[in-house]
């Protein structure tokens, strides 16, 4: 069997389709894995976990379907569901990742993480995500009625959507001189992310250390995976 590694699926009701192929994916392929590693942006947007939609809760009732079979679900934040907090983890049975996260895995050492704390050309975006991982600032919007948190949430789209219409793409990429040294700090051989929806395998070297980086694909027009056992790592597109 094989570890799985998804991210960016960006679950909305406004994209049934994605969701179907999501349950399809944790009722299939996920059922025989050795665990599931899910690296952020699960959600288009989370406000809280006190939000009654019923699309989110027939998600969650998936994920903790999976969890009870005996797979390990694990879950790293990304920069739309950040908001997401322990009463999901428990509602869904699954383990809260910090970000990065090292693991080993077939005798390799990875770090997991979702990617965007690597963008650092993108300066007013990572001032952003500071203010908005500060736990003042979350206790801050969870004070608020559903409602405004909605409002907010919709109103934040809509600008980093305006804003990246205009961005240079290259800005909004990680940063190759970041990654290096992430790769330094933690003495990795594999770093593995998300968030900037360009799945690639990309071979370098560190300090004459030869590593690589996968990046996982978004889920907008076919679903992406890391599939890792004895063999190695391979980065599938899954048809929808």
């Amino acid at each position: 069997m094989a570890t799985l590694f998804i991210s960016d699926l960006h679950l909305e009701p406004s994209r049934p389709e994605i969701g179907e192929q999501f349950l399809a994916f944790l009722a299939g392929p996920a059922r025989d894995s050795d665990a599931l590693y899910i690296l952020g942006d699960l959600f288009e947007a989370w406000i809280g976990d006190d939000d009654p939609n019923p699309y989110y809760a027939q998600m969650k009732t998936a994920i903790r379907e999976l969890a009870d079979t005996g797979v390990p679900v694990y879950f790293m934040h990304g920069n739309r569901d950040f908001m997401i907090g322990e009463a999901f983890a428990a509602d869904c049975g699954l383990t809260l990742l910090d970000d990065p996260h090292p693991i080993e895995l077939h005798g390799e050492k990875v770090l997991l993480s979702h990617g965007d704390v690597m963008c650092t050309d993108d300066v007013e975006y990572q001032q952003v995500r500071a203010m908005t991982r500060n736990p003042d600032w979350k206790a801050m919007m969870m004070a608020k009625s559903i409602e405004e948190r909605i409002a907010f949430a919709l109103q934040s789209r809509e600008k980093s959507m305006a804003r990246h219409a205009t961005m240079d793409e290259e800005i909004a990429d990680v940063n190759q001189a970041a990654v290096e040294q992430t790769i330094r700090e933690h003495g990795v051989d594999i770093l593995l992310h998300g968030h900037t929806h360009r799945p690639a395998v990309h071979p370098f070297h560190v300090d004459e250390r030869a590593v690589h980086r996968i990046v996982l694909g978004d889920w907008y027009d076919q679903g992406s995976m890391v599939e890792w056992d004895e063999d190695g790592p391979r980065l599938e597109v899954l048809a929808r």
